[in-house]
């Protein structure tokens, strides 16, 4: 009942959005805010009761992940756009000891591809880029000829994987190679593409790598400048920032990765490339970043609806927009997700939109408790099936 309760309010203020926008706009207009009325319309759907259940049910599941599994990480989740269970288990160094808060930083590894995707939608409603710009406008004499803007966002490139290039032609594993870095190897080497441009899908870090540098390019400042002057600091993202392989981060309080062993895993000359991934945050502050994408502060929700829109019509199963997979439960549920996997930690993130539900998991010892996610969709959806 609720969701066609929310699908008969997105239609009603679809409509009146678009008969609003068709009037002629004047001084005595009043404005029209339908994403602000659909945020306080899922808001009274918030029962405490529920949410005190599946508090306690959430409780326990991650007592019985941290105690049998070896899960080692913070957690957030969210429902009808309110924190119901935020927690944190194990410790952020063994050698240390220092107990994991909340507060706690992670890298999060693939799930960063969001940020880099988002920056570049802001340049494009800057009028500074456009999705169909070749890759050359920005980066002359790129060898890899009809490759586009869209097809590095949806993963449609063919690009071949810049971690096998430079593990093979970088000489020094001590100092972090950047991304322009990575642009001369490509330029330099040429290895194969794995597929003409648009042909299929593949996922490619290469591709996000370049639409960092293409971040830059088009907006005359670093891509970590620019990503923490327009997102981090706007939404008050404190405890969130890019690494680019430096001795330190600046970050206090921040996780060390570890393998399944417990074995720490050291930087490496790799963590010095961004945008497809690099960013450290909090479970905290990633909830932030999930309240601001269901508002205009950062883009419209027209641009941001493409980011959530499947790109690959020959994915049956899972799709990807722009820095997000895309798949459906099997009542039709749109879910919006993603995942990360790097030296040590492992990231979660979904978001549901009709219900304004969303799961934060930051892991810092990479084993296999996180393959029981799937358990938290029965938790929250306990009358349906995935």
């Amino acid at each position: 009942m609720r969701y066609i309760f929310f699908t008969a309010l997105l239609a009603l203020l679809a409509a009146c959005s678009q008969k609003h926008d068709n009037k002629a706009t004047n001084q005595s207009t009043p404005s029209f805010d339908s994403t602000a009325i659909l945020n306080a319309s899922i808001a009274k759907l918030y029962n405490p009761e529920e949410a005190a259940r599946k508090a306690f049910q959430l409780d326990t599941f991650f007592h019985r992940l941290h105690e049998k599994n070896g899960f080692n990480g913070a957690v957030l989740i969210a429902q009808y756009g309110r924190v119901i269970y935020k927690n944190a288990f194990g410790v952020a160094d063994f050698t240390r000891k220092d107990t994991l808060t909340p507060e706690t930083s992670f890298q999060l590894a693939s799930v960063s591809k969001q940020f880099t995707a988002v920056a570049i939608m802001k340049l494009k409603e800057m009028g500074k880029l456009s999705y169909e710009d070749s890759v050359q406008r920005f980066i002359p004499g790129f060898p890899y000829h009809g490759i586009t803007i869209r097809h590095l966002l949806t993963h449609r490139s063919g690009l071949p994987n810049y971690m096998y290039s430079s593990d093979e032609h970088v000489k020094d594993r001590r100092t972090p190679i950047s991304n322009e870095q990575v642009i001369q190897l490509l330029m330099q080497h040429q290895p194969e593409p794995y597929f003409s441009p648009d042909r299929r899908f593949m996922y490619s870090n290469t591709g996000y790598s370049l639409l960092a540098s293409i971040v830059e390019k088009a907006s005359g400042v670093s891509f970590k400048q620019f990503v923490e002057t327009t997102i981090f600091k706007p939404l008050g993202m404190t405890r969130t920032q890019i690494y680019m392989g430096e001795n330190t981060l600046t970050l206090q309080n921040t996780a060390s990765g570890y393998t399944a062993g417990r074995r720490k895993v050291d930087i490496s000359y790799l963590d010095g490339v961004v945008g497809d991934k690099g960013v450290y945050s909090t479970v905290e502050d990633l909830f932030k970043w999930d309240r601001a994408l269901y508002s205009n502060q950062l883009l419209s929700q027209a641009t941001l609806e493409e980011a959530f829109t499947p790109h690959s019509p020959e994915l049956k199963v899972q799709n990807y927009g722009y820095g997000w997979r895309l798949r459906k439960t099997q009542n039709g549920e749109p879910i919006i997700f993603h995942s990360g996997w790097w030296h040590g930690f492992k990231s979660y993130f979904m978001r549901n939109r009709k219900d304004q539900s969303t799961v934060i998991v930051l892991s810092n010892v990479a084993n296999y408790s996180m393959s029981h996610i799937k358990t938290l969709h029965e938790i929250m959806y306990p009358n349906q099936t995935d």
